[in-house]
């Protein structure tokens, strides 16, 4: 879909391991996007970080292997339009 007018966009953190009905949630997520129509998504691997529910810093350094790295979910659609993502979205990751 293409965006008319000024877009928006909609970030979401994610773990790599957070899971949604048994597969990674930053796939469900995406996939969830499609399906609704939504312009763009992309998804971000970060190569280190930490989050409000753990102040371990989770790291791709070969000597510390990570298993939760923080992954980016940009979203970019109309205002309305990501507003409905925001919903659903906030209902996947709770």
């Amino acid at each position: 879909m293409e965006i008319k007018g000024t877009g928006k966009l909609l970030r979401v953190f994610v773990g790599e391991g957070d899971r949604y009905h048994g597969q990674p949630l930053f796939e469900a997520i995406v996939k969830r996007l499609r399906e609704e129509g939504l312009a763009g998504a992309t998804v971000i691997k970060g190569i280190e970080g930490f989050g409000a529910g753990s102040r371990v810093i989770h790291t791709a350094r070969i000597l510390r292997l990570s298993e939760d790295l923080p992954v980016l979910i940009e979203v970019v659609d109309q205002e309305e339009r990501i507003a409905r993502a925001v919903a659903f979205i906030e209902q996947m990751v709770e």
